[in-house]
């Protein structure tokens, strides 16, 4: 049985639906929180039932007779939780249930000395894949277009955007990560270990995605660079935690160090067919 995790979360549900195009849906089984929100999934003919990472308890029910397990990422870092361990329990639990291979989300950047923090989780999952005695694919995903979209959009006003120094960043839709996970799960591409980067065929910046915004709408924007002391002040005077301003300022010392900017062919060798543009994504053509 093909097991997918966190099957009500954006990515998850693509994924799901992009494996059940491939395989009877008779043979996937997801994990979820809450059961009652993947109804329209156990409409497919998908087995659906809970799992929690933080309830270890709960998962060997929800992986029961798994072959293969596909663990999307936790993101418990930025709630000031523990993705590691939220990890190391489904992992325990494909362990237990007998899998034969898992896959895992993970990003192009996973570093343990990465300047965006939830890169650390990703290296160290990483580790704990490796030692865990199962085949496994770590799915090194490029950054997700919608988050950098959001970025611009919050850091844009009256025309202006204002942000620190930042670099190019190879944004990847979810709707092709998700088609890739698929075709992976499915056996129909085989990784040992970490993929390439599974990225777009664009690099650009923030300003970039402000200047596409602008344009679709005929309007114009104007790229103000701020210093990071700047940035740092403008975060707590939001009030925003530690650990989630970190994440914040984190992301823009990695992509001017260029830990995001690697565009990659994998992606679209998988796909058959070019990623989709982020212009794509603002007015769809």
């Amino acid at each position: 049985m093909f097991i997918v995790t966190g099957a009500n979360g954006q990515l998850g549900r693509l994924i799901v639906h992009a494996l059940a195009a491939r395989v009877s849906p008779g043979q996937i089984g997801v994990s979820v929180r809450d059961v009652a929100k993947a109804a329209d999934l156990a409409a497919l003919g998908v087995r659906v039932r809970h799992g929690d990472f933080a309830e270890p308890e709960s998962l060997g029910h929800a992986f029961e007779g798994a072959r293969r397990v596909l663990i999307v990422s936790s993101n418990a870092r930025a709630y000031g939780g523990d993705s590691r361990a939220q990890h190391r329990a489904a992992l325990d639990a494909a362990r237990d249930a007998g899998a034969e291979r898992v896959l895992y989300t993970s990003h192009m950047a996973a570093s343990a000395t990465s300047a965006f923090p939830p890169m650390h989780d990703h290296a160290a999952t990483e580790a704990m894949l490796a030692g865990s005695g199962m085949k496994w694919t770590s799915l090194r995903h490029g950054f997700y277009a919608s988050s950098g979209l959001a970025m611009a959009r919050q850091a844009t006003h009256d025309d202006v955007i204002t942000i620190p120094a930042d670099g190019v960043v190879s944004w990847t839709t979810h709707g092709d990560l998700a088609e890739a996970a698929a075709a992976i799960l499915a056996g129909e591409h085989t990784f040992e270990g970490p993929t390439p980067p599974l990225t777009g065929s664009e690099a650009l910046s923030l300003a970039d995605l402000a200047t596409i915004r602008a344009d679709t709408a005929q309007t114009s924007v104007r790229h103000d660079v701020i210093s990071d002391a700047q940035y740092r002040e403008r975060l707590a005077a939001r009030g925003l935690p530690p650990h989630v301003a970190a994440i914040a300022y984190g992301f823009f010392l990695a992509s001017r160090a260029g830990e995001f900017a690697r565009v990659d062919g994998e992606l679209a060798s998988i796909l058959g067919r070019a990623p989709t543009r982020v212009r794509t994504l603002i007015a769809p053509s």
